[in-house]
């Protein structure tokens, strides 16, 4: 026998009662519709002098009037995890429910793990497939260019360094047909080795060589199209590559989104990354709260000026902590880290940081590796643009030093190759932006032993 989805209806007092009942009754009429309860958000046009008794009495459910004028979203998570709904079903209309108080309405739901739906619009939590056979973690994060891949890692190499023995299943873009381990492990993973693999065909800037080349552990790369308003991919093969982690002799994964797109895969904790670069708009409205209050550990990255402001900073902080209090929240910068000496040569840098922080890296570079910056070029994702401005430099540089991403291998390392120079490859490192934070390192093995007892205990 099917069991009845319980469905959660939001109703105001802008309908008259009768055409709300009648509304009800369609849905109870519909298979396998059971509507369970429903909350009166507002309104009071056609309201008359109704208690909520007299509401449940003539709706024929139990109803939950909004104790203030403002709209009742504690009120709507309340009831649904009284009555383990399975659907939100909005009901109600303008000028009750504008565009804004909607999404933080789908925001609230989504969190909850349920579908939020209405007249013509459906929105569903993204996808959390329960396949793990070990402990993990999700790091997901707001946007592209964030630093996902360089957060990822930093948590790789330091759980890795304490013995947790961790993998890294990495979606992408240009992610390859079939999941794909590379053992970062084991190869000498050097800039011939990956020209080689780009001349095969092979998309070898992928978040998942990034991983291996850095981090120097077993990578699992997978492939996504599409990333929906939530966060949900339109297709992608990191269920099998899911599978393939469970077979492995790793013990612990690490599932790592693409863009601001997440991993289908249920974890037992998550990280958050927010771009404090990004408009504050797409992080505090839309779909952005949801993804803040899926994380446990919330990092901030691109903490500086030009990017943000310390003000901003504030700003996104305090909005973290209202939806996503028991979050730990960290700011931070990236800061480069060349994977080989660098000291006393003259250096052509590739990044994919924006053009306004270009001179600080630099500074931080020539302070702390001894090398001179004799040209840069923010332009790794835009390949002509890249090769103007390597063209400009090349004749001065002994190496280029390149990030791993976008076409730093079919272009920045095969160009640099054919002119004579050693590439040498840059990981970024986040640092937090002063000490008042919680240490990230602590914050990441804390995450890391908690997930591990959430496992054990599910």
């Amino acid at each position: 026998m099917t069991s009845l989805t319980k469905t959660l209806c939001l109703v105001d007092g802008e309908h008259y009662l009768p055409v709300t009942k009648e509304a009800i009754d369609i849905l109870n009429n519909l298979e396998h519709i059971d509507i369970t309860a429903a909350v009166f958000i507002g309104g009071t046009e056609k309201l008359r002098d109704d208690t909520e008794d007299s509401y449940s009495e003539k709706l024929g459910v139990p109803v939950q009037f909004a104790k203030d004028k403002d709209i009742p979203y504690d009120l709507i998570v309340e009831m649904i995890r009284k009555y383990d709904i399975d659907i939100v079903m909005d009901l109600s209309d303008e000028p009750i429910l504008d565009y804004p108080k909607r999404f933080n309405i789908a925001c609230k739901v989504l969190n909850e793990g349920i579908t939020y739906k209405g007249p013509d619009f459906e929105f569903e939590p993204h996808s959390e497939y329960d396949i793990m056979e070990k402990p993990s973690i999700t790091i997901l994060g707001t946007g592209k260019r964030i630093g996902k891949t360089a957060v990822s890692g930093f948590v790789s190499r330091l759980i890795d360094k304490n013995g947790y023995e961790p993998c890294v299943i990495a979606m992408g873009r240009g992610g390859p047909a079939e999941p794909e381990i590379v053992h970062g492990e084991e190869l000498e993973i050097s800039a011939e080795f990956l020209l080689e693999q780009s001349q095969k065909g092979v998309h070898a800037a992928s978040d998942h060589w990034e991983d291996a080349l850095m981090s120097r552990i077993l990578t699992i790369g997978c492939r996504r199209c599409g990333g929906g308003m939530a966060g949900e991919v339109f297709m992608t093969n990191m269920k099998k590559g899911a599978k393939l982690a469970n077979e492995v002799e790793s013990k612990f994964a690490i599932f790592e989104g693409s863009g601001a797109a997440i991993p289908p895969i249920k974890t037992n904790k998550k990280i958050v990354l927010i771009g404090a670069n990004q408009p504050t708009a797409n992080l505090t409205t839309y779909f952005g709260p949801y993804r803040i209050g899926l994380g446990d550990l919330v990092v901030l990255t691109m903490c500086e000026e030009p990017m943000t402001s310390s003000e901003k900073i504030k700003e996104i902080e305090e909005f973290v902590a209202e939806i996503n209090p028991e979050a730990t929240v960290i700011s931070t910068v990236f800061r480069p880290k060349p994977l080989a000496d660098i000291s006393g040569k003259k250096v052509l840098f590739a990044t994919t940081a924006p053009e306004e922080v270009k001179d600080k890296l630099v500074s931080y570079l020539e302070e702390n590796y001894n090398c001179e910056v004799v040209g840069t070029t923010a332009h790794l994702s835009n390949r002509p643009l890249l090769k103007e401005d390597m063209a400009k430099y090349m004749d001065k540089a002994d190496i280029m030093l390149t990030e791993l991403k976008a076409a730093a291998v079919d272009v920045a390392t095969k160009d640099a190759i054919e002119a004579g120079l050693e590439v040498v490859y840059c990981d970024n490192i986040p640092v937090a932006i002063n000490e008042n934070y919680p240490d990230l390192s602590d914050s990441v093995i804390e995450l890391v032993d908690d997930a591990i007892d959430d496992f054990k205990s599910s």
